[in-house]
């Protein structure tokens, strides 16, 4: 496996993507040190439950509103530590069709903090399959995935990102413009890899 960047690295601020697998948290770190925002589930995944445990990583239980809160603070804290957060704002993981809304909660504090939200988007070439084969969404089970994806024989991770990032008022407008830039970034990957796209767009629930 390797990673090929477009753009400048980000240094600090919150950095977001479009999401298709648990793979993009691997891709994302090897680039350069930043925290991550994943769902509480990822802890009970074999090794990458500790090695998210073991960066640091903000745990999210879906529906508690008072979780939330605490979350909000942990990014609050790691953004005015010049530290980069990285958030998949779908989320959900996606088979790459779409790139689903984002959910504005968790841009609350880049907008408290005044700090920048970096927009990135994240695309999988393979050279004995599609992108498809390499997201995790719907009802498919982990450890079969790991397996069929480690089973091929090159995969080529792009992620690129935008130039400089943006300030937003609120959280509303941080989202919805964002996810414009992702959907417009994602779109330049994959002009380059037409073949490697599928329709549809289900998510991971």
């Amino acid at each position: 496996m390797r990673v090929s960047v477009e753009g400048r690295l980000p240094a600090a601020g919150l950095v977001v993507s479009n999401h298709l697998s648990y793979l993009d948290i691997l891709f994302f770190s090897s680039l350069f040190p930043c925290i991550f925002v994943s769902k509480s589930e990822v802890l009970s995944w074999p090794l990458f439950g500790i090695l998210a445990r073991c960066g640091g990583t903000i745990f999210v239980e879906r529906g508690r509103g008072a979780v939330i809160d605490s979350v909000s603070r942990q990014i609050t804290a790691a953004l005015e530590a010049g530290i980069p957060v990285t958030l998949f704002p779908e989320g959900t993981s996606t088979d790459g069709g779409t790139v689903l809304r984002f959910f504005p909660a968790l841009f609350e504090p880049a907008v408290e903090a005044g700090a920048v939200v970096v927009s990135s988007a994240v695309a999988y070439e393979l050279d004995d399959g599609r992108e498809v084969d390499m997201c995790y969404y719907g009802d498919i089970s982990f450890a079969p995935h790991l397996f069929k994806a480690l089973a091929h024989k090159a995969v080529h991770a792009r992620i690129a990102f935008a130039e400089g990032g943006v300030r937003y008022r609120d959280r509303k407008t941080a989202a919805s413009e964002s996810r414009e830039e992702v959907l417009a970034i994602r779109a330049t990957l994959a002009r380059h890899a037409p073949d490697s796209r599928v329709p549809g767009g289900a998510g991971r629930g």
